[in-house]
């Protein structure tokens, strides 16, 4: 009776699912309801004569995580747990390590580590593979088990074992769980020129930017002579606030279109006027790990020459995820859209190219350490513009200009060699400026 049951349910679903079409689309539909019959043999089956007994729900949302894992590497079903967790991280403050992390091939995989937290303290970069917690193989298991057990109450340690590119052996790390408090923006001036440093795109981050300016120029006493806005292994979030946040600079214009499966299906976003930096020198700093978000800040201030964008080329994640709710407990996290900058640009696999490209010399290991990007992911979506192999697979031949190592820097004391450089820029910039805005003196009439 409940197997009848489910089998009917499966070809009214199937035909509920299935839009009006003409006679010519007859053999697919019924290819369609064959599929949906094929795949409730095999549910009733496993049901049936599995070793263990299964739950229902086990194998429903199996069959929904193997349907989305067909398609993009961005599109998830998120149980309680999951929602709970992308939750938190969009209202900035949870109990963890730091780590921004993907799933490919079976493995877990470092984007990026956030700034000032274990994970960053600890060394772990981008391109490292997680392979044991606790001591206990984690290979093979989901994302969400992964990141469930690195989360946890602050105080509390748990031992990681870490597969970095170039070395010969794994080796472990123990972190302690801090509270990762994610502010939209952390501020400091040197030189005179202010620092904003974003993160994470919460629903804070454009309000908390246009506080740290006003704080920069209270400090001040004044306008600095410019601005670096650090995006550096920032993996994005909320794209209001990287609206807002392009919006801080730009004073009209596009900032950001995306564009959906259908012709019509296109959202612009624009700049109102006002430039809460009144024309200062800006400059964006990016790497490897600015993505999504990041990037189209990146590309907006890029386009509209409202920035010198410097660092290295970006991740490359140019889509956009819609969060469908499905319940109170559950939602679909799809890929709905494409994002293109506003001179139409798609930054999907090739990522931002900065004007400038300036590398970490002050980190030892920048010529060994694998960039690691959205190309990289199994099943991303392709560019429909289309990518220039040699961008994708090149990041580019040594610049003479940048010969220093890492310990000639140490001794001049440069941590940042990439920051360092951006102020350095910038004060460049914001002298020249400020010096053709002075009012020209005429000689008094004798």
């Amino acid at each position: 009776m409940a197997n009848n049951f489910f089998r009917s349910l499966a070809v009214v679903g199937a035909i509920s699912l299935l839009p009006a079409v003409s006679a010519s689309s007859a053999a697919s539909e019924v290819s369609t309801i064959d599929d949906m019959r094929e795949f409730m043999d095999v549910f009733e089956r496993v049901r049936a004569d599995y070793v263990d007994q299964v739950d229902d729900k086990t194998l429903i949302h199996g069959a929904i995580d193997g349907m989305l894992s067909s398609l993009d590497p961005h599109s998830s079903y998120l149980d309680e747990k999951g929602l709970e967790s992308l939750t938190t991280q969009t209202d900035g403050e949870y109990g963890g390590l730091g780590l921004n992390v993907t799933m490919e091939d079976g493995a877990v995989k470092v984007i990026a580590a956030t700034e000032d937290t274990p994970a960053a303290r600890a060394g772990i970069k981008a391109g490292d593979y997680i392979t044991h917690l606790n001591g206990e193989l984690i290979y093979g298991g989901s994302l969400d088990e992964a990141v469930d057990q690195m989360r946890g109450p602050a105080g509390t340690t748990i031992k990681i074992t870490i597969v970095r590119p170039g070395r010969d052996k794994p080796f472990d790390v123990t972190l302690t769980r801090a509270i990762i408090s994610l502010p939209a923006v952390k501020w400091e001036i040197k030189d005179r020129v202010g620092i904003l440093n974003v993160n994470s795109f919460n629903k804070t981050t454009t309000d908390s930017v246009l506080s740290a300016i006003k704080s920069i120029e209270k400090s001040l006493g004044g306008p600095p002579l410019g601005y670096v806005l650090d995006l550096r292994s920032n993996p994005g979030g909320l794209l209001d606030q990287a609206v807002g946040l392009s919006d801080v600079f730009l004073t009209h214009g596009e900032i950001v279109q995306q564009r959906g499966r259908r012709k019509g299906d296109i959202d612009r976003y624009y700049a109102r006027p006002g430039d809460a930096t009144n024309g200062a020198p800006v400059v964006v700093l990016i790497d490897s790990g600015s993505a999504s978000a990041s990037e189209i800040v990146a590309a907006a201030l890029q386009d509209h020459h409202r920035a010198l964008v410097m660092g290295e080329r970006s991740f490359g994640k140019g889509s956009v995820q819609t969060l469908i709710p499905l319940s109170q407990k559950t939602a679909l996290r799809l890929t709905t859209a494409r994002y293109y900058t506003p001179s139409g640009r798609s930054v999907q696999e090739g990522g931002v190219s900065p004007d400038i490209t300036v590398p970490q010399l002050s980190d030892p290991d920048f010529k060994a350490k694998p960039k690691f990007r959205e190309a990289d992911l199994r099943r991303h979506l392709i560019n429909e513009l289309k990518v220039d192999d040699s961008v994708v697979q090149d990041d580019g031949k040594p610049d003479p200009r940048f010969a220093a190592s890492a310990e000639e820097l140490k001794k001049q004391s440069i941590d940042d060699f990439q920051l360092t450089y951006a102020v350095k820029t910038i004060a460049r910039l914001g002298r020249v400026q400020q010096a053709s805005a002075a009012p020209v003196r005429k000689p008094a009439q004798q």
